[in-house]
């Protein structure tokens, strides 16, 4: 009987993940969320006197791949995204044992699509911008054809005759999911045999509004924020795509362009009259709050309202902050860390 009972002893140790050997949050995820998570982390190391969390950029949805691998010290405390976790991303976190996953939503950022700063002022809609980076397009019959447009100027004459060139995020990127949700969708459902097209077969009209050009003229630059600024500063026709905040913080060298007649500033997306921003996340590996030294405090100083406020040195960095009632309902989420249910996701 002592036997069996040490024996199930042993198989319930072997269970539970060891976390002794790590002291120092582990953060991983978009590249947009980074540098606000990153101010967070430098502040926590020098008021709590732990260790720094080490913060990775690997875009949202390479961050979800890690953070739903599983539960223990080799797997991250945290994720940055861009975008809310996907149905997909969070059976995967449950199928791998990752079974309390809390969201904190941490403010908003725009999207921009930005030019090199010596380059001429410029503006495009929505639909210019499906016209110039979709796969197929409706051709004047409403029949889908693979994308002739080579030059801006192909798209509109008053447009510049310059070679189309969108330097832009990779697909596990949240902030490629969100371009085309907020501006390629939007865009495709200006041609009405698309919109048409939607209310007859909405996965065939995703398809369409998902799929981008694969002949150069959209370019995958990768998470590097920073080699798409050097490229278009070496090349001014280039265009590039962004957080917001990225642009605000890199003013000297680039700038957004206004999209259907708005450009990207602090106030429009607070306002919503900049109709491209989305808002931002943090998600919580619950399992490993009691585990993970430090994990509490992180929490409690990123939503706290030296950060969060409106004056806040979140909002220094770019972070458009959220308004009174949902940063009160922010801060009571990462107080009681009650996890999400997968029934509403998408």
């Amino acid at each position: 009987m002592k036997r069996i009972l040490l024996t199930a002893s042993l198989v319930a140790l072997t269970a539970v993940p060891a976390f002794a050997a790590r002291d120092q949050i582990r953060i991983v995820g978009s590249s947009t969320v980074y540098p606000f998570t990153t101010a967070v982390a430098e502040q926590f190391g020098k008021a709590s006197g732990m260790k720094t969390p080490v913060v990775e950029s690997t875009g949202t949805g390479g961050g979800m791949k890690l953070f739903c691998a599983g539960v223990g010290e080799d797997t991250p405390d945290f994720t940055n995204a861009s975008r809310t976790i996907k149905k997909s991303e969070f059976d995967d976190c449950v199928k791998n044992g990752v079974t309390e996953v809390v969201e904190i939503k941490v403010g908003f950022d725009g999207l921009s699509v930005a030019q090199s700063k010596e380059a001429p002022e410029a503006a495009l809609t929505k639909q210019q911008l499906f016209q110039a980076l979709a796969k197929n397009i409706p051709d004047k019959d409403g029949k889908l054809i693979p994308n002739p447009n080579k030059n801006w100027s192909d798209i509109d004459p008053s447009l510049p005759n310059v070679k189309i060139e969108v330097l832009g995020p990779p697909p596990t990127s949240g902030t490629r999911d969100s371009f085309a949700e907020l501006v390629m969708e939007a865009g495709a459902l200006k041609y009405p045999s698309l919109a048409d097209l939607k209310k007859a077969d909405a996965k065939a009209f995703e398809a369409v509004w998902k799929s981008i050009r694969e002949d150069g003229a959209y370019v995958e630059a990768g998470e590097n924020d920073n080699l798409i600024v050097q490229k278009l500063q070496a090349n001014p026709t280039a265009l590039g795509i962004f957080g917001y905040s990225f642009v605000e913080q890199n003013g000297n060298a680039i700038k957004d362009i206004a999209i259907d007649g708005v450009k990207a500033t602090y106030e429009s997306i607070a306002d919503g009259s900049y109709k491209v921003s989305r808002p931002l996340f943090i998600y919580v590996k619950k399992q490993h709050v009691d585990q993970i030294p430090g994990m509490k405090e992180f929490i409690a100083e990123y939503v706290s309202d030296k950060a969060l406020g409106e004056d806040g040195y979140l909002s220094e960095k770019g972070l458009v902050t959220l308004p009174g009632e949902q940063a009160e309902k922010t801060r009571a989420i990462a107080t009681s860390l009650e996890p999400l249910s997968g029934d509403t996701l998408k």
